[in-house]
């Protein structure tokens, strides 16, 4: 039986993706797969904001610079500037769609957007919802794309591979569509498509302590690498600087806009160190504060550091932060009296599949955005902020490519039907859990904020024998959800120890004790790994 043919496949369900269905919606017949509900997402858990040019001190350029500037040298300047310079209208778009952003009220008793301040950034630009800014955006844009007649939305639906015309015997690279597996019923489907885009986030449970949910195994970037597209910059993992230190909330993130609004890291004896390691402080990029808090926990021996902003009212704590004021609270921290323990947690995928300005990859009719994509916008470290703004641009540029081909005929042959005639039920579950955590553990370890190339080696040992003895497993038993997150995990981590082995220097995220100087400038460039290499 021949398969319905959608116009576009959505891999992923948090900003990037259902900004670009809902983008699509009123030209072309969309589906969105989502590994469990449609709002569980990396955006749903966004605290800071969207970063955009509105007050009239600020400037395009300044944007731009400060990017730049955080980028360490390997921003693309001309992405850069494509993604500033859509701030304002991304602002206005999200507003149509119901997102409410906190407001407030100028000497004019007219009401408007409410700016902070993060890290990099020497203006406020972030555009935000309290301090759930994500939540906002995610659940509005799940509202509108329920409610939209051309959108399918698969909830509890893992992509397992794409499929290729290379997959099937034809000599051109063109993505024809994926297999994915139904949660509910555990039954792998066919589905065609004549465009892909994944949009599935990035890859932070690669390591044992991250901010992210469970679902951030690097799904997109693992399949789209098995179906032979480049990817780049793996090795610039961001480690958000201040994660809650509570044995009850290891993925709560306490958001930079805390710093930015004048919290302040101290030892557990109160002595402020930040100014030891940068002159900006508090506010200097995420990189620099997240070493900075590395260095001292190991050179004191201390679980954590503590982040104080009781400094400011009560009143002040819980109008811009209710959220973590909230949640600390019910963990016994009263954040308007007391400092908050904290430690880094990966928090940010930087690299990921190589696209263009259009949001292409090498695959034809293959197309990343959001967090499983390499852009050209961060360069070798993210400024805060800038990742919703990525997202929002990003399914703009898909969308108006994929709307200028759509009406192009496509030839959409039969796919083959998922083959598992000679899997049977697996009865070593433990093999899975086992290989789950050492691979977290290792990357901890020795793939983490500080490297060197003796530990990446290391790791790099221990990350073939595990992707050999996943295969083996993989190809013997039924597939499940845990045992496509550990296949797509361990690739991931593969990704990130070969390109960390690539840069002989350090930038931006990537520092290692062997070469702890960068290179020069001009000697600047992309870590770019291809599957034929």
């Amino acid at each position: 039986m021949t398969k319905p043919l959608y116009d576009v496949l959505i891999i992923g369900s948090g900003a990037s993706g259902l900004s670009l269905a809902l983008r699509l919606a009123d030209h072309a017949r969309i589906a969105v797969i989502s590994k469990t509900a449609l709002i569980e997402s990396n955006t749903l858990y966004a605290q800071g904001g969207i970063s955009a040019v509105l007050d009239e001190e600020d400037s395009i350029e300044s944007h731009i610079q400060d990017t730049l500037t955080a980028g360490a040298g390997l921003c693309d300047p001309d992405i850069v500037r494509l993604v500033v310079s859509h701030g304002k209208a991304c602002i206005e778009w999200l507003l149509e769609q119901g997102v409410h952003f906190t407001e407030v009220e100028s000497d004019s008793g007219a009401h408007q957007l409410h700016l902070t301040r993060e890290g990099g950034h020497t203006h406020r630009r972030v555009v935000h919802a309290a301090d759930a800014t994500g939540r906002a955006i995610e659940t509005s844009l799940e509202q509108q794309a329920r409610n939209h007649p051309s959108i399918e939305l698969l909830e509890y639906h893992n992509a397992v591979d794409l499929i290729t015309t290379r997959k099937i015997g034809l000599a051109e690279d063109r993505v024809l569509g994926a297999y994915v597996l139904d949660g509910r019923s555990q039954k792998v489907k066919t589905i065609r498509a004549r465009h892909v885009v994944i949009a599935s986030g990035g890859g932070s449970k690669v390591y044992l302590y991250t901010s992210n949910p469970d679902i951030a195994t690097g799904d997109g970037i693992a399949i789209a690498w098995r179906a032979g597209a480049e990817v780049a910059n793996m090795e610039f993992i961001q480690f958000h600087p201040t994660c809650l230190y509570h044995p009850h909330a290891r993925s709560f993130l306490i958001s930079e806009a805390v710093r930015g609004e004048g919290g302040r890291l101290l030892l557990k004896n109160g002595e402020p160190f930040m100014q030891r390691f940068d002159p900006r402080g508090e506010l200097a990029p995420r990189d620099i504060v997240a070493r900075a808090i590395d260095h001292e926990m190991k050179r004191l021996g201390e679980d954590c550091v503590f982040l104080d902003i009781s400094h400011r009212s009560k009143e002040f704590i819980q109008s811009h932060f209710p959220t973590i004021y909230q949640r600390c609270l019910e963990l016994g921290i009263d954040i308007s009296k007391d400092p908050i323990p904290v430690v880094p947690a990966a928090h940010y995928t930087c690299g990921g599949i190589l696209t263009d300005s259009k949001a292409r990859t090498n695959i034809q009719g293959l197309y990343a955005i959001g967090e499983s994509a390499c852009t050209g916008l961060h360069g070798a470290n993210r400024m805060a902020s800038n990742s919703l703004l990525e997202c929002l641009v990003f399914a703009k540029q898909a969308g108006d490519h994929i709307l200028s081909v759509l009406s192009e005929p496509a030839d959409s042959p039969n796919l083959p039907e998922w083959d598992a005639s000679k899997v049977t039920d697996s009865d070593e579950e433990v093999v899975v859990s086992h290989n789950w955590d050492e691979i977290r553990r290792f990357m901890w370890d020795y793939v983490g904020i500080v490297r060197t190339d003796k530990r990446l080696q290391r790791a790099l040992r221990r990350v073939e024998l595990l992707k050999q003895e996943i295969g083996d497993y993989y190809g013997n038993f039924r597939i499940t959800n845990d045992l496509l997150e550990l296949r797509n995990l361990v690739i991931v981590a593969e990704l990130i120890i070969r390109s960390a082995l690539l840069r002989k220097e350090s930038r931006g995220l990537h520092y290692t004790l062997d070469y702890p100087e960068p290179s020069t400038q001009k000697a600047a460039k992309n870590t770019i790994l291809k599957p034929s290499d």
